[in-house]
């Protein structure tokens, strides 16, 4: 039986890429999100064994996305495609259930042995950055953990990608008062108190690229 992918990736033209290049006697695409809310949808819907996200995406980053599919879809494995090492934001990948990565760099032989290997419940983790990683891990200046929750994470994206507070209000169906709450707890718990403090310290969490 095939190995049923869904994929995630703010590039159209990656994905289709991924698409041509995966064995079709091996895998399914069964879906294609464009972003994390779409990504959490089509995984509720599809319930894919293996789902593949890109690390930074707008609106939902995939961090946040994996957390959210392995909510709709607790079957699912999460490999997450990255184009950097950043090992903080790696290890936080994992903590939030990601079961392994693949570098975009890295060839396609690389790409399906890896989904080959989340798909049978084991963790992929290419060698240049285990090593990495466990440093990471022991390091007591490891980063403490982000003090917000899943959804001030998301308001807190949306407000350093430039969205005002009724297009934050909008895009996640709450009230604007709901909204200019989230956004006040925030800015509180990180003793931050102006928008460009919240972008600069979004890009330091790799929420949004700079």
């Amino acid at each position: 039986m095939s190995t049923r992918v869904l994929i995630a990736d703010d590039h159209r033209m990656f994905r289709e890429a991924l698409v041509a290049v995966l064995p079709r006697s091996e895998f399914e695409v069964v879906a294609e999100a464009a972003n994390g809310r779409d990504a959490i949808s089509q995984a509720s819907r599809h319930q894919p064994d293996v789902a593949l996200i890109d690390i930074t995406m707008p609106g939902l980053n995939g961090v946040d996305t994996t957390r959210e599919v392995l909510r709709a879809s607790p079957a699912t494995r999460v490999l997450m495609l990255t184009m950097h090492n950043d090992r903080a934001y790696l290890v936080e990948a994992l903590a939030a259930g990601a079961r392994g990565f693949v570098v975009k760099s890295q060839g396609t032989p690389e790409l399906v042995e890896a989904l080959r290997t989340v798909a049978n419940g084991r963790a992929h983790v290419p060698p240049g950055l285990l090593d990495s990683l466990v440093d990471t891990v022991q390091s007591p200046a490891t980063a403490a953990a982000d003090p917000l929750t899943p959804r001030e994470r998301e308001v807190l994206q949306l407000v350093a990608e430039g969205k005002c507070t009724k297009e934050i209000a909008a895009s996640l169906g709450i009230s604007y008062k709901t909204a200019e709450s989230h956004r006040g707890h925030i800015m509180a718990k990180l003793d931050i108190h102006e928008t460009a403090g919240l972008v600069r310290y979004a890009i330091r969490r790799r929420m949004i690229q700079a």
